[in-house]
């Protein structure tokens, strides 16, 4: 399961993005609540989250040809460095009683310009760091790393908003960034594995696009994830307001949710990390069962049961995450590499700016419930519709039958005979 923590640079690697991500959710629940603080509206922490992951959509492909030009090393001593200073910054404004939320929407904005280059540079950066026999367990580890910052993140943030306030939590953050920088700088140079970078020519965003286009191991994982973190994975918008208007509960309430939710969303990354291959139907049942159970959990009656159904979508939604993401990276040449990872974020978290006000929108306007349970709807269509496709395109229907007292619904090969088949293993 850590296989490749035995790897001196991505273990300096490893170790400063556990720093560094715990700052980024401290930042991450600090902001959305001094938002919601600010103005009292789901629509604005939307436009927040909308601003922060705009340029991912505007600009997201640029990004990731850069990365596939340049080394990833200095590139990502650049943008971490760049992502500090944001945090320092937005720490001054607000220790000092002078923010507003346009800073706060400026500064979103500046972490995903940063994002842009850095979130592709070190996607790529793991197969120089481990080599493909590795690249696998890495990015599950990857996953698992920064869900566990998830799990302390949210709750000393929870304990710096109700105790002294947003700022110190958006401070530590800044000086958080100091720990990957220090592994960069450690990290010995000639025993990353060379990959041959993208010269530069014309026409290669195109040469990109017609890359994914042409292979459908890599178009559909990056449309099915395109429906849900478009639709699926505005919990920022969601939990804040079933702490603030559904429970009553406040800024902690909204802590534990995020906190719960990185419990699941760490027992996924594990798991994942335990898997020998990235399948499909893997990605297709993991992303039907996260819509159904946002769909769910938007109807919970209680607060215990609405907080306790966070850790099952924090479980199935990382399980889609690292199967698509490892997917995509197993599939794709390592010098288109950038490239296509920058699709694959763009599509995923660069589909925020579209869905993210349309998630506050309905959550104003309808309630908490109605918000959370359209995400689900779409996210749970998205992965029955594109299972589909895929059954249709692999010339695969539908067996429903029983195996040792239990009913089994899958797809299985046509030209089998279904008593044939019954108990066969088809993955995609």
């Amino acid at each position: 399961m850590f296989r490749s923590l035995k790897v001196r640079n991505y273990r300096l690697f490893f170790i400063g993005q556990v720093v560094s991500n715990t700052g980024t959710w401290m930042q991450r629940i600090a902001q959305d609540w001094l938002v919601l603080s600010l103005t009292g509206s789901s629509t604005a922490v939307g436009i927040t989250m909308a601003l922060q992951f705009l340029p991912m959509l505007l600009f997201g492909l640029y990004g990731g040809l850069l990365v596939d030009r340049l080394p990833k090393r200095p590139t990502l001593l650049v943008t971490q460095s760049a992502m500090a200073v944001t945090g320092v910054v937005l720490a001054f404004l607000t220790l000092t009683g002078h923010v507003q939320v346009w800073h706060v929407y400026l500064a979103a904005f500046a972490v995903g310009m940063a994002t842009v280059v850095d979130n592709p540079a070190r996607q790529s950066f793991v197969s120089e760091m481990v080599g493909r026999e590795q690249l696998q367990n890495a990015v599950s580890l990857n996953s698992a790393n920064f869900q566990s910052a998830r799990l302390v993140g949210p709750a000393v943030a929870g304990v710096l908003i109700t105790s002294v306030g947003t700022g110190w939590a958006f401070l530590l953050n800044g000086l958080s960034f100091v720990a990957p920088i220090a592994g960069l700088l450690m990290m010995r140079a000639r025993e990353l594995h060379a990959v041959e970078r993208a010269p530069r020519a014309k026409g290669q965003l195109r040469e990109g696009l017609r890359y994914v286009a042409g292979r459908p191991e890599l178009i559909w994982p990056i449309v099915l994830v395109g429906f849900i973190g478009t639709f699926g994975f505005n919990f920022p918008v969601w939990l804040s307001a079933y702490a603030d208007d559904i429970f009553h509960a406040g800024a902690g309430a909204y802590s534990l949710f995020n906190t719960l939710m990185a419990v699941g969303s760490v027992a996924g990354a594990l798991l994942a990390a335990r898997r020998g291959t990235a399948r499909m139907r893997i990605l297709i049942a993991g992303a039907a069962a996260f819509g159904a159970l946002e769909v769910v959990a938007a109807l919970a009656p209680s607060y215990w049961i609405f907080a306790l159904l966070m850790v099952p979508l924090g479980m199935f939604g990382l399980t889609v995450n690292v199967t698509a993401n490892t997917a995509v990276q197993m599939a794709t040449d390592p010098a288109m590499r950038g490239r296509v990872l920058a699709l694959y974020m763009m599509v995923f978290v660069g589909g925020t700016p579209l869905g993210a006000p349309i998630a506050g929108w309905i959550t104003d306007t309808y309630g908490a419930r109605a918000g959370f349970a359209f995400g689900g709807a779409v996210a749970l269509t998205a992965a029955v519709t594109i299972g589909l496709v895929l059954a249709r395109v692999g010339g695969l229907r539908l067996s429903v039958g029983w195996h040792r007292g239990h009913p089994r619904v899958r797809f299985v090969p046509k030209e089998q005979p279904a008593t044939a088949t019954a108990s066969a293993s088809v993955s995609a």
